[in-house]
């Protein structure tokens, strides 16, 4: 079970103060009057992260395009993210969640199967919060492969 229950469409999306990659602080509040799709994903440099990373490398400009910012955010160290973003090109932001305070406020903290043995992880989720700072889409527990197709259809985009 996940430390706090899942998010839905019409929730406030939980605020948060991260560093990214280089280091700078990026908060959710930075992009208000945006729209903003924010993905937790396991682990840097796993072949199902950089799978779903560069398939949000890959749709970078038609999401762009539409007015959406991408925003990757997970456990792991900033020296994983300076190494998964350079190795894999990636052109979005990285944050770097290790105390898991934002995984576990977004509901994406949890119990999931892992080579069906039951573990502790993140759970591969992805929002897409409005301008207002409002959920429009919770997405938990989605596939690494196909999921940015699918997440491209369900706005519009496809």
């Amino acid at each position: 079970m996940s430390e706090k229950s899942e998010l839905k469409a019409g929730d406030e999306a939980p605020t948060f103060s991260l560093s990214d990659e280089t280091g700078a602080t990026v908060s959710l509040s930075d992009f208000k009057g945006q729209k903003v799709i924010v993905y937790f994903y396991p682990a840097a440099s796993t072949p199902g992260c950089t799978t779903e990373a560069c398939d949000f490398r890959d749709s970078l400009n038609p999401l762009a395009a539409a007015g959406y910012q991408v925003l990757g955010i997970s456990k792991d160290e900033l020296p994983a993210l300076v190494k998964f973003k350079q190795e894999e090109h990636l052109n979005f932001p990285l944050l770097s969640d290790p105390g898991l305070e934002t995984h576990k406020a977004w509901g994406v903290w949890g119990e999931k199967q892992l080579y069906g043995k039951p573990v502790t992880g993140t759970l591969r989720s992805t929002f897409v919060v409005d301008e207002s700072g409002k959920i429009q889409l919770a997405l938990y527990n989605v596939k690494a492969t196909g999921h940015v197709a699918m997440l491209r259809k369900k706005i519009g985009l496809d």
